[in-house]
């Protein structure tokens, strides 16, 4: 199955089953899980990344736990719009995760994601940086798949 556009996600995917959201990092990767509805996104877990096999078989088995039919993985987008080496390095977690398991997936800009993030705990949760880190992650894949949700329920 190719990576699809956003829009074309819900048509791949069986009905009442969650998504799974992606913040892929250099050393660790966020996961988001949605409700059966796809209607709000929960921060989940943090895999701590060392060699591909290993890192896409935590992703499965946390997918699996929860029933997760599909994966939204955030592109790095750069502000003007343009891809980097960031965006090369989420499309090729994509293939490869395509070429172990034929599943929906699809991307969303996930420009200002961690800021945002970092903003709404510094601010509103009044987190040190030290907790901040332990959360980040997980919380930027929540922003992530929010996002995507939204996109999808106004068509």
């Amino acid at each position: 199955m190719p990576v699809l556009d956003i829009l074309d996600l819900p048509s791949a995917l069986p009905a009442y089953t969650p998504l799974a959201g992606l913040d892929i990092g250099e050393k660790t990767i966020g996961v988001a899980v949605s409700d059966l509805s796809r209607t709000i996104a929960s921060p989940f877990s943090l895999i701590r990344k060392s060699k591909f096999t290993d890192d896409a078989a935590a992703l499965f088995k946390l997918m699996d736990d929860r029933g997760a039919t599909g994966l939204v993985i955030g592109l790095p987008v750069n502000m003007d719009g343009t891809e980097g080496a960031r965006c090369q390095s989420s499309r090729a977690f994509a293939r490869n995760i395509l070429r172990v398991k034929d599943l929906p997936i699809a991307f969303w800009d996930e420009r200002l994601s961690s800021a945002a993030v970092n903003r709404m705990l510094i601010h509103e949760a009044d987190m040190t940086r030290a907790k901040r880190a332990e959360v980040v992650d997980r919380a930027a894949a929540g922003y992530i798949l929010q996002g995507a949700l939204d996109r999808l329920r106004m068509g």
